[in-house]
């Protein structure tokens, strides 16, 4: 598991004052890719690499509203990954209350859109992934 916090901005509220729910798949991408990086696969890597990674389903289960300057932290770990789908938890709390659960799934391409057998074409970035599963 990995975590990351993001503080609300103002403009990420809505006229009620609280974050818009729209703005929690944003936080989701915030999280993965800081979760991506610490992994040592930043994303300008796997961009060099040539490596592609759609958002291909999003799920998200709103708890509890956060405002503006609240510190959300949002905890990413794998659900499942066996190397063409990548499918990631997202726990977001902010003061241990559950704000948002959340899950996200992603595919690997290549630049010109075709599925990628990471296994074999990225081995090192396959087993990076399979060691995060479960954690």
């Amino acid at each position: 598991m990995h975590s990351y916090k993001h503080t609300v901005n103002y403009y990420e509220t809505d006229k009620m004052g609280v974050t818009h729910h729209s703005n929690y798949v944003r936080f989701m991408e915030e999280a993965r890719i800081d979760f991506l990086t610490s992994l040592g696969w930043p994303f300008d890597r796997l961009e060099k690499e040539g490596i592609i990674s759609p958002v291909t389903a999003v799920e998200c289960r709103f708890r509890s509203p956060s405002t503006f300057a609240d510190t959300i932290q949002i905890d990413v770990s794998v659900e499942e990954f066996k190397g063409v789908k990548l499918k990631l938890n997202y726990v977001m709390t902010m003061n241990e209350k559950v704000v948002c659960e959340a899950k996200s799934e992603h595919c690997f391409l290549n630049t010109s859109g075709m599925p990628i057998r990471l296994q074999k074409e990225f081995p090192e970035f396959y087993d990076c992934l399979m060691a995060q599963v479960g954690n």
